[in-house]
């Protein structure tokens, strides 16, 4: 078999949603794959992904004592070269749940230990170019795995997919993996889901989810939540409740009212800003 034709067939064993089995036969990520044909409509993407092979070298075509056919993947390519590859590749590949799924998958398949640490820094690439739609799909595939399963991680995509325009997803997502433990959520994870609701005019969720707060004792350790959350009472024309909230967390508008507003203002993106860095150095 040609170099070309092997190729083809590991590139669209990479792509294709029907991906066939791939084995880990050692610690250099000498992968064997049985090879399957092209599917046309990922034609676009094995070719994108075989030139990108080609060019840096990502794989080794050998055969065994046996005549099996087999792939060195990314034998030559540091971790670094490796994460630029993926990067690369997760931007230039279509935007489909089943071929992004599937170039995980096969990048993954790399590995003999799932690579949460390089994800991670592919995560932070991601995020600094603003591609808010990939992160989504990136974390999405990572808990489809049972990995990431951090509030960091869930906390990035709730960022993410209100970029990405999709607020009432981060709703449903907070929902069904975060609010059932307010008693303990951390406030700066309070705080990033009582600015979406904010930002989205989800003023009832922002209300109920503060009175949740508040029922387990908890107090907002900074003015800006409670001055949202005054706001919120207003815009929802219950004056009295905002009165009653302002009254209450007075102190912080008085007892720290020159110091907080340098502090406060920096703080939540500074906090946001590290939470993210946290849970990227660790589908639509």
């Amino acid at each position: 078999m040609s170099r070309p034709n092997a190729m083809n067939k590991l590139l669209g064993q990479i792509s294709q949603l029907g991906m066939g089995r791939a084995l880990i036969l050692n610690s250099s990520y000498n992968t064997m794959v049985q090879a399957q044909p092209a599917n046309q409509r990922n034609a676009g993407v094995i070719a994108s992904l075989e030139d990108r092979c080609s060019n840096q070298g990502v794989c080794q075509y050998d055969k065994d004592a046996g005549g099996m056919h087999k792939y060195q993947i990314g034998v030559n390519l540091s971790r670094k070269d490796k994460i630029e590859f993926l990067v690369n590749t997760l931007l230039d590949i279509k935007d489909s749940k089943e071929a992004v799924y599937g170039v995980l998958d096969a990048w993954v398949a790399w590995e003999e230990n799932f690579p949460i640490a390089s994800l991670k820094r592919v995560l932070s690439v991601l995020e600094k170019e603003q591609q808010w739609h990939r992160i989504v799909q990136v974390i999405k595939w990572m808990l489809s795995k049972g990995q990431g399963t951090t509030l960091n991680t869930y906390g990035q995509l709730i960022r993410a997919l209100e970029k990405d325009h999709r607020a009432e997803e981060a709703e449903m997502f907070w929902a069904k993996r975060i609010s059932v433990d307010l008693h303990s959520v951390p406030w700066n994870l309070c705080r990033l889901m009582i600015s979406v609701y904010y930002r989205n005019n989800m003023l009832e969720n922002l209300v109920k989810l503060f009175k949740g707060l508040e029922a387990f004792g908890r107090k907002p350790p900074e003015k800006s939540i409670a001055q949202r959350v005054a706001d919120a009472y207003e815009i929802l024309g219950l004056l009295q409740e905002k009165e009653k909230v302002l009254e209450k967390y007075s102190y912080l508008f008085t007892e720290t009212s020159r110091e907080c507003p340098k502090k406060s203002g920096k703080a939540p993106s500074k906090r946001i800003k590290r939470t993210g860095k946290l849970s990227l150095m660790h589908p639509s």
